[in-house]
């Protein structure tokens, strides 16, 4: 006859309330819920053993169910298989954690709950506070055992792993599964940038040893969890498993962090680490771009071409790589692969890739920043890369591409627009109406004047509840009393834009009153003193006082260049005169004015400019710290005299030589 044992010591004896078992599973693989029979006394060794079987058998099934539900192929199917898993995990943990805490069953109950923790962070794509309370429960579980819970539970998760891994020297039938949760919370801290609780966690796990190291990445590599028994209940990821995906994962951060605040060779040594780590395709991608990035800013642009061909080969995501290889070709001056890896960019964005069968594992992804804006992968929307394609062909002369781009481009932004306009927060491309602007100067630029000013028209309109308000925007604006409205530049702009185009039609009147509309409204916007100064620019955060300042000059030269045409040289001196005055040191209004002033014969006054000219540009030129926006920069260039330098070896040798006879 078997011998009965006592199990009082284990915390496994009658308990107020707990006199039967509830344990034995029900039919099936739901949770484990079916009670034994209530007539089976709670201190049978038998019942012991049976339960702790039955128990260990619904864990093994639920890992073997997991494992079918990631291999479906049916997304929705598997994600209800996933489910159906993470419910049992579920039950099965509420069946034993409902009995009081004891040594011989914690192995199970521990690997139960990283199966748990596992299952529900891989299907929520993520750790969440649930996660933590989960491993504080199971560590109290542990200490409780051991009759040192108490005052411990107010030291948090950092000193109840203390606490446990103390008593980790006695209780070493715990040791795999304990390495096991550690894992978990490893990957909670580090996921969650708690770098310095992870850091002493490891310090723990590996003893005295590295207990000097604080090298993140050494601690990893140093930390070997404990073997399982083959006899050991199934895991759907065991310690070792998770120590490598911890071990990929923060070099790769690492690595990120180190790129993006400019220690490129110890960016490089971390990233690299990362990619012979274990690297699912996914990331592997990732890591091979950032590598590109890496290489190119340290000027080696070939090396890191092949790591950009590497990840390309990789596979989905492609737009992070063809962005980064845009950035890189335009580094190398070659223009049209740039282009082509814009176009191939935009084509990816488009695409709409179906949803994957969940992998059920604690992976690389899951503890991995999303990327932010100042991010190597951050390639954004497929609007803001053909914004970057329509940009790029305006920068480099390519008008007629530039101006099919943008009017996709609009097209694709206003088929869900409002017709309200405001600048996002934080803008990786130019706000809406800078889009029309930019899209107007292309057209213009590609011989396209009529569709330029239906392009103004269709902006003006979204604004035009606006403009019989303008005169008091301005004057709040002025005095400080409200924010200054962006629309007052971006219609001056406007205006400016149809007059150019005005221009290219032939019809000389309607392009004088569209620069003096414009001309009118930005009078208006002129700071009251110097003592706001640029900061206070009422077009803050979209256009500065600089482009204001310019956007004037542009008007006025172009006004004065029709005074010009139509033979009304007066009028044009004003006009020059004016841009002078405003802007002395912009060399396309005194060009203009010193033309005109010769045109009239008024020698003496284009002497004395010529003069101040020639000083000018013996002075050191300072490298402006502003940019204009990219309409106004293509603007400026129109009004800009392609052979104003040899005019101007022309004018001293007729007018200056003379004068020294």
């Amino acid at each position: 006859m078997q011998k009965r044992t006592d199990l009082s010591s284990l915390g496994w004896g009658p308990r107020r309330g707990r006199a039967y078992l509830s344990a034995a599973p029900s039919r099936g693989l739901g949770p484990a819920s079916a009670t034994l029979s209530h007539q089976t006394p709670l201190g049978s060794s038998g019942l012991h053993a049976s339960c702790l079987d039955l128990w260990r058998e619904k864990n093994d099934q639920l890992v073997r169910q997991a494992k079918v539900a990631q291999d479906s192929r049916q997304f929705l199917r598997g994600q209800q298989l996933a489910q159906d898993v993470l419910e049992g995990f579920r039950g099965l943990l509420h069946s034993l954690q409902g009995l009081p805490a004891a040594v011989p069953v914690l192995p199970l109950e521990l690997t139960v709950t990283c199966n748990f923790i596992t299952m529900k962070a891989s299907l929520a794509q993520g750790f969440t506070e649930n996660q933590a309370q989960d491993i504080q429960q199971s560590l109290e579980r542990v200490l409780e055992t051991q009759k040192q819970l108490g005052p411990r539970l107010e030291c948090g998760l950092r000193g109840l792993w203390d606490s446990v891994l103390h008593y980790s020297s006695v209780l070493l039938e715990l040791l795999p599964a304990l390495h096991h949760l550690a894992g978990l919370q490893a990957a909670l801290w580090l996921s969650t940038d708690c770098l310095g609780d992870l850091t002493l966690l490891l310090q723990t796990l590996n003893g005295n040893q590295s207990e000097a190291s604080e090298d993140l990445l050494h601690l990893l590599k140093t930390w070997s969890p404990p073997a399982e028994e083959s006899d050991a209940p199934l895991t759907l990821q065991d310690a070792r498993g998770l120590r490598d995906v911890l071990l990929t994962a923060s070099a790769y951060r690492q690595g990120l962090q180190e790129l993006i605040t400019g220690s490129l060779p110890k960016a490089l040594s971390s990233l690299q680490e990362a990619a012979s780590g274990l690297c699912p395709r996914p990331v592997l991608v990732q890591v091979y771009t950032v590598l590109g990035t890496c290489l190119r800013k340290m000027g080696n642009p070939q090396r890191a071409l092949l790591y950009l061909v590497a990840a390309l080969k990789g596979g989905s995501p492609w737009g992070p790589p063809l962005l980064e290889a845009s950035r890189l070709y335009q580094q190398l001056g070659n223009t049209a692969a740039e282009l082509e890896s814009l176009e191939l960019l935009v084509d990816a964005l488009s695409v709409t890739h179906s949803p994957e069968a969940p992998q059920l594992l604690i992976e690389v992804e899951l503890l991995l920043p999303q990327p932010n804006p100042a991010s190597p992968l951050h390639c954004g929307t497929q609007s803001q890369a053909k914004y970057l394609l329509a940009s790029r062909c305006l920068q480099i002369g390519r008008a007629e591409d530039a101006a099919e781009h943008y009017l996709d481009l609009l097209a694709l932004l206003l088929d869900d627009s409002e017709p309200k306009f405001s600048p996002p927060p934080s803008r990786p491309g130019p706000c809406m109406p800078e889009v029309f602007l930019e899209a107007a100067a292309a057209l213009i630029q590609a011989g396209r004047a009529q569709d330029a000013l239906t392009v103004c028209e269709e902006l003006l309109s979204r604004m035009s509840s606006l403009l019989p308000k303008m005169p008091q925007l301005w004057e709040d604006a002025r005095k400080g009393t409200k924010e200054s409205p962006h629309c007052l530049s971006w219609v001056s702009a406007t205006y400016l834009l149809q007059g150019r185009a005005w221009v290219q039609l032939g019809a000389q009147k309607e392009a004088i009153s569209e620069f003096s509309r414009c001309l009118e409204l930005l009078f208006q916007a002129t700071p009251k003193d110097k003592e706001q100064g640029p900061a206070s620019s009422c077009e803050q955060g979209c256009m500065s006082d600089v482009a204001l300042q310019q956007l004037r000059v542009a008007a006025l030269i172009s006004r004065g260049l029709q005074w010009v045409a139509s033979d009304q040289d007066t009028k044009a001196l004003q006009d020059f005169l004016l841009s002078v005055q405003m802007c002395p040191g912009n060399r396309d209004a005194s060009f203009h004015l010193l033309q005109t002033l010769r045109r009239m014969d008024r020698r003496d006054e284009a002497i004395a400019l010529w003069w101040s000219l020639e000083a000018q540009a013996k002075l050191p030129q300072e490298n402006a710290a502003w940019s204009l926006p990219l309409f106004l920069e293509t603007y400026l260039s129109w009004i800009r005299s392609p052979d104003r330098e040899t005019l101007l070896e022309e004018f001293q040798t007729s007018l200056l030589e003379p004068c020294d006879l």
